[in-house]
This record gives structure tokens, C-alpha cells and sequence, in this order.
């Protein structure tokens, strides 16, 4: 069996052939009386499968049409219908990719929404498709409380864990949440995902916060059809990996059998309501059709197999209770499979003829809403300050401004390794939980996908979460809660679901040679190609101030999600031309003062050379202009202060105003931020000569070998020098 017409005619085959039961039975009724399971319910179980199936047929079908984009199918999956069926249509829930019937089923126990037109809709890439609108097919629709999730490996369970942990944080917090207090977390994922390190590190987070006595209102549903694609997983692998872990009650149901499976799930949601536990929801399933339309199983399944599952196939389980319930009759359960055929085959048909997104305008429109004047409006909220704007350090305006927040925002949270009662490795988060409480301010385990996954499983309850990741270096293996997690909410939402997110980051060099790569990493490229990340790095004091201003208005406004990139070597820097003159202090910004999302900022006024840097170039080149001017070779240096989006206007500006930059680079040279500066200068149609300085492409070594691949002020200087007063050419490098 290896087409949907075959997997049909077997369905067909087996329903028909189902020996009859006993008298026609009272539906109210319940199936068995250890059981909670009446017979209404167990008929609209059936009936959430039914089309389930019939969706995974259509979407083929539709492909065959050449309108149909996704067959990544559930069949096989079907008993998480039971599983929702045990749940409230108010519990948020986030679906694995084949968790079909559970929408179904879902969208059953609300009334006025057909799931068959929005799959397929979502199939058909449709424009009005209500939840991604065109840009994804995923499970996801507000009114159901159901969350859009592309994720294949396991990656939206840090984010269940967050959400499950953040409502009842919210609700001690007096924070408005758009979800019940007594709610439960639903997770669906497989069970080849459950082996990724990304699983693997949230379920280890979901034992760790429920061994400490922290409320975890979470079910975590692995659905396990022994496949990875198409590597086998071990048998007994999962049942023994997931059995026993601290804090985790770990049960299990065949999902063929439909009231074992309600039963099962009906103990997990009580478990998790009830007693705010953690609980483990092990379904064996089955695969039909392959993992997807182009896979051939035949390639590395034998015929055994695919017999063996087609005995084990829910429908056929879910019918033969019915049947033998008294509910049904074998026609009348071939009847209602054929009924939700053509339900089916009806809204496939109207997906055919529904519109398409038209242009990227319409594409991106709820990637990166940008609303400035509200932001602006909202900073300008704070409260009056009583003491003086004092200057102050950069580590200094940073742990002012994040107490400044935390008292403007009832529901913003700062939290990370150490940030708590030490106050962070440098002192910036000091004071804070002191001030604020443990529960806005507290430390986490040593896991940064776990720091944001709770990040942005908080920004869906309604707070607004800044998490502190302790060096740049250590976001890179979490760096797919941001990219793959955190940017994509709102597109495949189209707007309805965001993660207001400020992702606080201590980076970049120059801390003479110490810590070598984890304390020095300069990759900043892999955050810059993110589509709608805001990405500020502040130098000056008060810009950082007032940029975290913004980052947080921006937050609650329009759900931006930010990387705060902070250069550690400045944060307790003083000087800057000479030693006692506090030149890099700066007074404390006014209340209300802020820096909108991509401006620029610009240090004097010559005519000669344009300085164009960020972060501690900033201050190299600030120290290089001053020596340059003391030859009388007129410069300004223009500080980008944020990374992306660039501030084009302003740097076209200031270029022209020259006709000759220099881009000071602290990062490498590929893949670096210079690159994007002179692409942006490029486009925006500056004819002037344009070079750059840049670090090596290397890893930051060890102590004083740091110096022999960071940029230093020499070679900006010389560069510069011989820019102004050289034979230079149109453009380059």
C-alpha cells in the first residue's frame, strides 16, 4: 500500500467488514464505565478523524491539480483527536505537523469554524487562508487557541514550556493574559524530534522547573509512529528514555484504541489542571502515505510493515468501538466516511479557486509592523525622574534604564544565568530582583534554548520578557529560538500571534585577551540576515538608555523582536582620549527620550572623510578622528547604532556630505556588518569612494594574539590617511 487510492479502498474494505454489535445504544451514555467517554463524544472523535484522513487524501489530490503546496500528512495520527476531544478549547496548544485530527477536533468544540477549508486553504497557499494567510500551511487559528508552529524538530517546545510557565506568573503578576488561569499547555511533537537536542534540552527544563515546585501546567504529547522519515526508532527507545524523569509523570496509550486514548488524555489534562504538573503523553501511532507526497516507503519498508500498520489503523480501531458501542452500524460508519469525502472534496475544490498572495508588499506586511510615533508616544509614558542625569557608564545607563522599565511595565521580566542575586557577570542587571522581586527578576538554569524559549512563551501571556544571554557565543546553539521561533510568529500568524521579545546580549571584543572566543565572538552575521529582527548594538551610555527605550516600546506596540547587542569592553569604559578625562560617561537621558528604530548618530563636522562604525569601532574612530583633526583633515564619524535595520537615509547622508568613507569594522570581514553598509550605499546611488577596515575572519584566540586579527586604531588611521590624501579609485574594498 502506497497511494492514497489503496490506503481508501483498505479503509473502505475494513469498515464494511466490521461484525455487527449489539442494539442501537444511548449516545449520552458512556462506552465503559471506567471510562469518561460517552458516546457523543466518542462519535465526534470519529468524526474529527474522518475528515483528518480525508484531508491528507485531498491535499494529494489538489497537488495532482498543481494547486496543492503541502502533503505532509497526518494519516495514521488520527487518535490526537481523542486527545483534544480530554482538553478545553481555551488551552493553547501547539501541534506537531501531523497533528490533524486534534484541529479538527478542536475546531468542533467551537462552533461557526470548518477545519476542512482552513487546511486546505492553507494547502492551496490561499490568501485568505485564516491564520498564515497564504505564507505557510500550518495548524494554527486564534479562536481556537491553537498557535502556529512550522517547527519538524521539536523546536516549539521551549516555547510551550515558557507559555506554560508565564501564566501563572502573569496572573501573580495582576498582567492581563489572554488565556485562563486553570489552563493547560498542549505540545504535540515525534517521536524522532523527541531525540533532538532542542527536545531534549525542553523536556530536560520541564523536570528541572517542576522538580523546584514551580507550577507546569504542561502535556507534552509525543506521538510516535517509529519513524524518523525514514530510519527506524529503536523499539522501546522513548518509553525508556522519557519513563522516570524527576517531576514528570510519564503515561501512555495505543491510539488505536480511542478510549484508551480519551482515557489517557483526560488523566494528563486533569494532572496538569488540577495539580499544575508536568505530564508525558507517550501515543503510539502509525504512518500512511510516506512522510510526505514525493517519499517512496516501499524504498526502505517492507510489505510486513505496511500490512502491520494497516491492522493498527485508528479509523478502523475508532469504528470497531462505535460499532460494538452500538453507535454505529459498519454501513453507517462507511456512510460517515464517505460524508466527510465530500465535505472534503468540496472545500479542496473551492481552495482550487481561491486568490493568492499578490506581491512581496502583501507577503511581508505582518512580518515587521513598524508603528514609530506610537513607540514614541509610549516612551514618552515614563514617568518624571526626581534625581539628577548624573553621567554615567554604559553598565551603569544599561541597569538604570532596565529599572526604569521594570517599574513602567508591570509585566516585563528580566532573567537569564546570573542575572538575579549576583547581578550579572558585570554587575549590569544589579540590584534589580532586589528592588523588583523574584518574580520579575530571576535566574535560570545554564540552558539559553530553555532562556528563550520561556522568552517567548512569556510574550504570549501577555508580558514582555528580556532575557539576557550571557555572551554572544552562547546564543549561536540557541540561535533558532529567535530565527526559526521568535521572527516567524507574527508572518504565519498574519499578525494574530507575536512574541514581543527584547533579547539582551553581552558581545563583541577588546577585553584584552580575556576569555578568547566564548568571551570575544564578533559573528553578528547570523543574526543581521534574520527578516524583521531589530538589531541594536549602543556605545554611548545614553543612547543605550534610550535605544532600550525604544526596544521595549517597540515590544509592546508592535511585538518587535530585538537583539540588544551590548560590547562588553565598553560597559565600564570612562576615558576616551586620554586617561581621567571621562570622556566616554555621558549624562543619563531625560525622561521620555528615545532613538528611533534605524537612525543614525553623528559626531561633527568635516568635510574631508566620513567615519562610519558602531560599538567599540565607534570609539577607535572618535579616538583616530581627533588625531586626523589635529592635522587639520576634517572628519565625521557616524555611529550606526543599530545593525538592522541599517539607517540608509543617514548614511547616504553623512557620505555625501564627504564623498569619501571609511567603514570601521570591528566584526570579520565576511559575513560582517561593513558588507551590508556598503551594499546599502551602493543601492541608495553613492558615487564617492567608499573603502573599508575590517577584523580578520578568524576566531578571537587568547590573550595578547587577540590583537593580531582584531581591528586597531593603527590601521584605521593609516587607512583613513591614505584615503583622504591618496590617489584613491571610484569604489572597492
Amino acid at each position: 500500500m502506497t497511494t492514497a487510492d489503496d490506503l481508501d479502498r483498505s479503509v473502505r474494505t475494513a469498515l464494511s467488514a466490521l461484525p455487527p454489535g449489539p442494539g442501537r445504544a444511548d449516545p449520552d451514555a458512556l462506552l465503559h464505565p471506567a471510562s469518561s467517554l460517552s458516546g457523543r463524544t466518542a462519535l465526534e472523535i470519529y468524526e474529527a478523524q474522518l475528515e483528518s484522513r480525508h484531508l491528507d487524501l485531498a491535499s494529494r489530490w489538489m497537488q495532482q491539480q498543481g494547486r496543492g503546496y503541502y502533503t505532509i500528512g497526518s494519516a495514521g495520527h488520527e487518535a490526537n483527536a481523542a486527545v483534544a476531544a480530554a482538553l478545553r478549547p481555551t488551552d493553547p496548544a501547539l501541534l506537531h505537523y501531523r497533528s490533524g485530527a486534534f484541529y479538527c477536533a478542536r475546531a468542533r468544540q467551537v462552533p461557526g469554524i470548518d477545519p476542512l477549508r482552513d487546511v486546505l486553504f492553507g494547502v492551496a497557499a490561499a490568501a485568505d487562508e485564516p491564520i498564515a494567510g497564504g505564507r505557510h500551511k500550518v495548524f494554527g487559528r486564534a479562536e481556537l487557541a491553537v498557535i502556529p508552529q512550522t517547527s519538524t524538530i521539536a523546536s516549539h517546545l521551549p516555547r510551550a514550556l515558557g507559555l506554560a510557565l508565564s501564566i501563572g506568573r502573569a496572573a501573580k503578576l495582576g498582567v492581563p493574559c489572554p488565556w485562563p488561569d486553570d489552563c493547560v499547555v498542549i505540545c504535540s511533537f515525534g517521536d524522532a524530534s523527541a531525540n533532538h537536542s532542542t527536545a531534549a534540552g525542553a523536556i530536560n527544563a520541564v523536570c528541572y522547573s517542576a522538580y523546584q515546585g514551580l507550577p507546569v501546567p504542561l502535556v507534552l504529547v509525543c506521538e510516535d509512529n517509529g519513524l524518523g522519515i525514514s530510519v527506524p526508532t529503536p523499539t522501546g527507545w522513548l518509553a525508556a528514555a522519557l519513563r522516570g524523569r524527576p517531576g514528570l509523570t510519564y503515561l501512555s496509550a495505543d491510539g488505536f484504541d480511542m478510549v484508551a486514548t480519551y482515557g489517557a488524555a483526560a488523566q494528563a489534562a486533569r494532572l496538569a489542571r488540577i495539580r499544575r504538573q508536568p505530564v508525558l503523553l507517550h501515543l503510539k501511532t502509525v504512518r500512511f502515505l510516506g512522510h510526505a507526497g514525493t517519499d517512496a516507503e516501499l524504498a526502505y519498508r517492507n510489505p510486513a510493515h505496511l500490512a502491520a500498520d494497516l491492522a493498527a489503523d485508528p479509523l478502523i480501531g475508532s469504528a470497531a468501538t462505535l460499532v460494538q458501542a452500538g453507535l454505529l452500524t459498519a454501513d453507517e460508519a462507511v456512510a460517515r466516511y464517505d460524508a466527510a469525502g465530500v465535505r472534503c472534496r468540496a472545500a479542496a475544490e473551492e481552495a482550487l479557486a481561491s486568490q493568492v498572495l499578490a506581491g512581496a508588499t502583501e507577503v511581508m506586511r505582518p512580518l515587521a509592523p513598524r508603528r514609530p510615533d506610537q513607540v514614541a508616544q509610549l516612551v514618552r509614558q515614563a514617568p518624571a525622574r526626581a534625581d539628577p542625569a548624573e553621567p554615567q557608564s554604559l553598565a551603569q545607563a544599561i541597569n538604570r534604564v532596565l529599572a526604569e522599565l521594570l517599574a513602567q511595565y508591570p509585566g516585563m521580566l528580566v532573567f537569564g544565568e546570573d542575572v538575579a542575586r549576583k547581578g550579572g557577570v558585570y554587575g549590569v542587571t544589579k540590584g534589580l530582583q532586589r528592588r523588583f522581586g523574584s518574580a520579575r527578576v530571576f535566574d535560570t538554569l545554564l540552558d539559553e534554548q530553555s532562556i528563550l524559549g520561556m522568552a517567548l512563551g512569556g510574550g504570549l501571556a501577555g508580558l514582555l520578557p528580556v532575557p539576557e544571554i550571557q555572551y554572544l557565543a552562547y546564543l549561536h546553539n540557541a540561535e533558532d529560538q529567535i530565527r526559526g521561533e521568535a521572527a516567524t510568529l507574527q508572518f504565519f500568524s498574519a499578525g494574530q500571534f507575536r512574541n514581543p521579545l527584547v533579547v539582551r546580549v553581552a558581545g563583541l571584543g577588546y577585553q584584552k585577551g580575556f576569555g578568547g572566543h566564548f568571551h570575544n565572538d564578533n559573528a553578528v552575521g547570523v543574526l543581521r540576515d534574520i527578516p524583521g529582527l531589530v538589531i541594536a548594538s549602543p556605545a554611548r551610555p545614553d543612547d543605550a538608555a534610550a535605544m532600550l527605550r525604544t526596544c521595549l516600546a517597540a515590544a509592546a506596540v508592535d511585538g518587535t523582536v530585538s537583539v540588544f547587542l551590548e560590547p562588553i569592553a565598553l560597559y565600564h569604559t570612562r576615558d576616551l582620549h586620554e586617561e581621567g578625562d571621562m570622556g566616554w560617561l555621558a549624562p543619563y537621558p531625560e525622561p521620555g527620550d528615545q532613538v528611533p528604530v534605524g537612525s543614525a548618530r553623528t559626531y561633527g563636522s568635516g568635510t574631508e572623510l566620513t567615519l562610519v562604525s558602531f560599538a567599540n569601532g565607534l570609539r577607535m574612530s572618535l579616538r583616530v578622528a581627533q588625531r586626523l583633526a589635529e592635522q587639520e583633515i576634517g572628519v565625521r564619524v557616524v555611529d550606526l547604532r543599530w545593525l538592522a535595520p541599517l539607517p540608509a537615509e543617514d548614511l547616504l547622508r553623512e557620505a555625501e556630505a564627504t564623498g569619501k568613507v571609511l567603514i570601521v569594522d570591528e566584526t570579520r570581514r565576511t559575513g560582517g556588518v561593513s558588507e551590508g553598509v556598503m551594499a546599502a550605499l551602493f543601492d541608495a546611488g553613492f558615487r564617492g569612494i567608499l573603502r573599508r577596515v575590517t577584523s580578520e575572519d578568524s576566531f578571537i584566540p587568547l590573550g595578547s594574539a587577540a590583537n593580531a586579527v582584531l581591528l586597531d586604531e593603527a590601521t584605521i588611521e593609516k587607512a583613513a590617511m591614505n584615503l583622504v590624501r591618496g590617489t584613491e579609485g571610484r569604489s572597492g574594498t
